[in-house]
């Protein structure tokens, strides 16, 4: 009970990293696991125990080295070699998120609203500053304010749908799409391309949550978002074809049960564009400086107003730049976090047994 506080704090980071406008609009769902038929189920499973895993590894590492940035993290699994490699593609990645979500800001707000793209994207430059001139206590407060939000939404509109008995039974989840191809390649793949965001915001805190609490956070957050996701599997494979062919799936659903609900989830999809943006903006600062101080103001702030110019690309067409550099990139750091803490217990068992001292 005494480091609660500090457990909801990683749990709303961690949540805040990965929901982020793909997840929220249902179309991440969809591609990585709805359309995989009966398999959609078990590769939920198994994005859920790679996130709560992963994430308690990099949270056990962060607060035993006390880090404030991912780069030390990074280290520790690749060497300094590829790690400062990977240091590099960390920011890139980073920086080519923040302007995708700038971009998708924009993209909603004229979407839904009507407004010019530009209120969007100033919009969520100014809020996200604002921030990170608050330092790493913003960060959290933001996130514990939006992400329950966020979830708690989805959640409503994925049991409301799934309620209401219109399309495909519930039950019916691994019938309404025929499914195929390897649905556990999708899951891992799902989980990489998710990675380097949350590892960067997760690093930052090493120094300020107890390591019992950090990793708890991060077992819970890992299974509050397969709980999520696999709430979201149900509601939109128990109401296909709609929801295959929607642009914005999760609007569909929201529609299902009232129109005026499209209109919230709109809001929800922006939000998560925001605690995205902010995560990026904080990882990629928190990497050149420590939180809170004025370089790290500079940077987060520097990094935003840098970013504005790619906006002018449009939202798609960054998507389709950035994204798969996103995937390649979670993978490069994917194999060493889930291999080398297994090694390692691996070695010590062998030890253990080969000087006699086998448990029991």
């Amino acid at each position: 009970m005494r480091h609660l506080g500090a457990v909801g704090k990683v749990v709303a980071l961690y949540l805040g990293a990965v929901i982020g406008a793909g997840f929220a609009s249902g179309q991440e769902i969809l591609q990585f696991f709805v359309l995989f038929g009966p398999r959609a189920l078990p590769g939920t499973l198994l994005a859920t125990v790679l996130f709560a895993y992963l994430g308690a590894v990099v949270l056990g590492t962060a607060t035993g080295l006390q880090s404030t940035g991912y780069r030390g993290v990074i280290d520790r699994f690749l060497g300094p070699r590829l790690g400062t490699v990977m240091d590099v593609v960390s920011l890139v990645v980073l920086f080519g998120g923040l302007g995708v979500m700038l971009a998708g800001s924009g993209a909603v707000v004229h979407q839904q609203f009507g407004l010019p793209p530009a209120a969007g994207v100033l919009g969520l430059a100014v809020l996200t500053s604002l921030v990170i001139y608050r330092g790493l206590a913003g960060v959290i407060e933001v996130n514990a304010v939006i992400v329950p939000v966020k979830v708690i939404t989805v959640a409503g509109i994925c049991l409301g749908t799934l309620l209401c008995g219109r399309g495909a039974a519930p039950a019916a989840v691994g019938e309404a799409v025929p499914g195929g191809g390897c649905w556990w390649m999708a899951a891992i793949l799902y989980v990489s391309y998710n990675l380097i965001i949350p590892v960067a915001v997760l690093a930052s805190v090493g120094r300020t949550v107890p390591r019992a609490a950090g990793v708890a956070g991060a077992l819970a957050g890992g299974l509050i978002l397969g709980g999520t996701a696999a709430l979201m599997v149900a509601a939109l494979a128990a109401h296909v074809p709609g929801t295959g062919v929607a642009p914005v799936p999760m609007l569909y659903l929201a529609g299902m049960i009232h129109p005026a609900l499209a209109g919230i989830a709109s809001v929800i999809i922006w939000l998560a564009i925001f605690t995205t943006a902010v995560a990026e903006a904080h990882g990629l600062a928190a990497r050149l400086a420590p939180p809170g101080t004025a370089r790290y103001r500079l940077y987060g702030i520097g990094a935003v107003l840098a970013a504005l110019p790619a906006t002018c690309a449009g939202f798609p067409e960054l998507v389709r730049l950035f994204y798969p550099l996103f995937g390649y990139a979670g993978l490069l750091l994917l194999v060493p976090l889930s291999l080398t803490p297994l090694a390692g217990i691996w070695r010590r068992t062998k030890k253990t047994y080969r000087y006699g001292r086998w448990p029991g």
